[in-house]
């Protein structure tokens, strides 16, 4: 494809102002043609503030026009399947938000779509592309970590529970809590970071402290004290992985614990490791008998990680690429998350169901 690429945008909430904001940035790779909101007045805001030229009246309106290429997709997760189906269905490529799917059963259904029309379907998990893990990555491909054998994973966040009432804290409508809501961004980093290699089974617990009783409340959305709450503000798991190493997750909305609320990763390899946090980091290692270590600081002037992760959809949509956050990457994030809920509520480890799709 060597015109731009055209863009529609589903949902003119925040997540899809901050997708027009970065697609804005490009427009000698993409223009954005259309946009379209369940609240019209919403999607005429956001047209008039990107200068996006059409407001469709609905999704499906939008997804009919034979002069879009591609969709992003930023709506609660409940309708992630439909519209990412859809989407599929009408030729669309699609950048869909994370999590990719409400639950496992409605992330097969998106692979198997995706299977079944070849379009390209790229889950939006930035963090892979933030600078200090790149870095990390291209150590590990190196084989300078040696074996991965251990990693731990998590994101405290101690008063910062979203929208309290609003979709956010149902249960039906966002699938839970920071477990689905930040714990698959880190879940999604982790794996990426340790090779992608297949988990097998997983012992967790999720614990909802703080919501029911309205404390813990955070900046992001507008809360809705009439609404529903039954969603958990702290998750933490075991995840077990077929070549033997382990990976250890935990998250939280709110959490009474010393935390600088920044998220991390651990990776603990055979003749390194590396630890990131928030936008600093470091890899360790052993020589001439004592610890060492190398600091890690992303460069001034940096692009960013939406900018590299929006122009590698674009690469994608262009040349046919798979991406790098494909459907599989998002079933295997949507499954370890069904996984911890239910060895939560059953008490015991539970393996994961594929369904041969890996």
């Amino acid at each position: 494809m060597s015109r731009k690429i055209r863009l529609g945008i589903i949902g003119a909430g925040n997540i899809g102002a901050v997708h027009a904001t970065e697609f804005s940035k490009l427009p000698e790779r993409c223009e954005i043609a259309a946009i379209s909101d369940v609240s019209k007045p919403l999607a005429e805001s956001r047209a008039k503030q990107f200068g996006i030229p059409a407001v469709e009246e609905s999704a499906e309106t939008l997804l009919a026009r034979g002069d879009i290429d591609a969709v992003v997709i930023g709506v609660p997760n409940k309708f992630h399947a439909d519209y990412a189906i859809a989407a599929l269905e009408a030729g669309k490529h699609v950048l869909l938000e994370k999590p990719m799917g409400l639950d496992a059963e409605h992330a097969k259904r998106i692979v198997r779509a995706q299977r079944a029309t070849g379009n390209i379907l790229m889950v939006s998990h930035q963090m892979r592309w933030d600078w200090l893990p790149m870095q990390v990555k291209n150590q590990v491909e190196k084989g300078e970590l040696g074996r991965i054998y251990s990693a731990k994973t998590g994101w405290y966040r101690r008063k910062g529970i979203p929208g309290w009432g609003t979709w956010f804290t149902r249960k039906d409508m966002s699938g839970g809590g920071p477990l689905i809501d930040i714990g698959v961004h880190m879940l999604d980093l982790a794996f990426h970071l340790m090779g992608d290699p297949k988990p097998v089974s997983v012992s967790g617990a999720v614990y909802a402290e703080f919501g029911p009783k309205k404390k813990g409340i955070g900046s992001w959305g507008t809360p809705d004290w009439n609404g529903v709450w039954d969603v958990e503000d702290l998750s933490t798991a075991l995840i077990r992985l077929e070549d033997g190493s382990t990976l250890t997750l935990e998250v939280s909305w709110a959490v009474h614990m010393d935390t600088d609320s920044k998220p991390f990763v651990h990776l603990m390899g055979s003749e390194g490791g590396a630890s990131l946090r928030g936008g600093e980091g470091k890899f360790l290692t052993e020589g001439f008998d004592q610890a060492m270590e190398v600091p890690l600081k992303a460069p001034a002037g940096d692009a960013g990680a939406r900018n590299r992760m929006s122009n590698h959809f674009l690469d994608c949509v262009r040349d046919g690429q798979q991406p790098l956050t494909s459907a599989l990457t998002g079933l295997t994030n949507n499954l370890i998350i069904d996984a911890i809920y239910e060895s939560s509520r059953t008490g015991g480890e539970v393996k994961l169901d594929w369904d041969g799709l890996r």
